[in-house]
């Protein structure tokens, strides 16, 4: 199924390490943070639609959560928020920043058998700073010949990427925890995909069912499931 393929392309977070636990983490110290203006449901609703809101202008990750948080906060306290609670938010992205790199169960493995039998590359999405310091954390930067941290994962991105890498889409093979981000992109420009799926998804990067199941891709449970496929 795999034998036109050269490039193998893995994704970061919550598919090589455990990152989106972290932002559930973080949105529960906030919602107790913010617990006297509204309700915690009502919290993570305004957070998620300020995110997404301001994702054109911050991108992904970290530093743009924060400051989704802040307005939020603003927002929701009716600008009475006191400045030890924007202190504490600041606080809570900070820890989230330096938390330690946890590698996901057979991770290192498969790289070390893929490595020379494939070019592998990472292909992810986020601010640069905190990628680069999460790869460096993780010592896995030794497997890969080329790292592309992304604005984002449509279609027209990963063609860019394939144009970069001087190959046919054919030859490209993504493995990653989001079908919308990591898998649905990659078979529309007629590249191979495989799901890893994690436990915990946000809810930006679910996808419907009709998307789901329109769309010929594998999907294994564990990331070393992917040595048998070859």
């Amino acid at each position: 199924m795999y034998k036109d393929i050269k490039v193998i392309s893995f994704d970061a977070d919550d598919t090589l390490w455990v990152n989106e636990t972290y932002f559930r983490e973080a949105e529960g110290k906030f919602a107790k943070l913010l617990s006297k203006y509204e309700t915690e449901n009502k919290i993570d609703q305004e957070l998620f639609k300020t995110e997404i809101k301001n994702l054109s202008l911050y991108g992904y990750g970290v530093k743009g959560f924060v400051l989704s948080m802040v307005e939020s906060a603003l927002e929701l306290s009716n600008n009475k928020i006191p400045q030890d609670k924007i202190e504490a938010i600041l606080n809570i992205g900070k820890e989230m920043l330096d938390k330690p790199i946890e590698l996901l169960e057979g991770v290192e493995e498969v790289l070390q058998s893929l490595q020379g039998k494939y070019k592998l590359i990472l292909a992810t999405k986020g601010d640069l700073l905190d990628q680069e310091r999460k790869l460096e954390k993780s010592n896995l930067l030794q497997y890969f010949h080329h790292i592309e941290v992304m604005s984002d994962k449509k279609p027209k991105d990963y063609k860019k990427l394939i144009k970069h890498l001087d190959i046919k889409p054919s030859e490209l093979l993504m493995i990653g925890n989001s079908l919308k981000s990591d898998v649905l992109p990659l078979v529309k420009v007629g590249a191979s995909a495989i799901h890893v799926p994690f436990h915990t998804t946000w809810a930006h990067e679910e996808v419907s069912n009709d998307q789901e199941s329109t769309t010929e891709y594998k999907t294994v449970i564990n990331i070393k499931e992917v040595l048998t496929l070859f």
